[in-house]
């Protein structure tokens, strides 16, 4: 197939784009996956496009970009891309999206008691010597507590055949992270739903990719 210069250069941002969101979720990115399949046809050389499920994110720049990549895994699995949606036999519906995250609180142990005659950790003065020691009383030390916020970002693939409506599968991977951003958890949340593609229908699947880019398979 052959692409024109925008989208060659657009792939090649795609692939930044995936590097660089398997290094911000290192050491590991942990995906849940679920599928569900019918009667999706082996791969003979039948075309696909990729359109938006929301309206709203037709047309987008953003929307593009994450829709070349979920092209490349179809390629990458031997279909093959149509010049449009209309000429498509397969109709990959595509959606994706981030929640407003949630507040967790972590405790931890104390980190010590500080003497204001002593200073903070015992530099202070009244020895003969220039300097002491503060104290560290576990009994005295409080816990810590810190809270961050947790979000969970979601892509959703459906793919419809174009002859007759019918639908050939569906597919969620959705993930836990500290970062709400689409940039990086786009990239890996595609990666992991198309790992070991279509899977086994009904099949709920965690997947792990690794900073080295493998990918351990687990079922839930």
């Amino acid at each position: 197939m052959t692409f024109s210069i925008k989208t060659t250069a657009k792939r090649a941002s795609l692939s930044l784009l995936m590097a660089a969101g398997l290094s911000a979720c290192a050491p590991s990115f942990n995906a849940d996956v679920s599928r569900f399949a019918t009667s999706l046809p082996a791969p003979q050389g039948q075309s696909y496009a990729v359109v938006a499920e929301d309206p709203k994110l037709a047309g987008g720049l953003e929307f593009s970009l994450y829709a070349d990549m979920v092209g490349d895994e179809m390629e990458r699995l031997g279909y093959v891309e149509a010049p449009s949606p209309s000429e498509a036999s397969l109709l990959v519906r595509f959606d994706y999206g981030v929640d407003n995250g949630r507040e967790r609180v972590r405790t931890t142990a104390g980190a010590g008691f500080n003497d204001p005659f002593f200073g903070p950790w015992g530099r202070g003065y009244g020895f003969r010597r220039g300097y002491a020691f503060g104290f560290y009383d576990p009994f005295l030390a409080g816990p810590e507590v810190r809270s961050y916020t947790v979000y969970t970002g979601d892509i959703d693939v459906k793919i419809d055949s174009t002859a007759d409506g019918q639908r050939l599968f569906e597919g969620k991977a959705q993930a836990a992270s500290r970062t709400n951003r689409l940039q990086t958890l786009v990239p890996n949340l595609v990666d992991a739903l198309f790992t070991d593609f279509p899977g086994n229908s009904g099949e709920t699947l965690r997947i792990t990719i690794k900073d080295d880019g493998k990918r351990v398979r687990t079922v839930d």
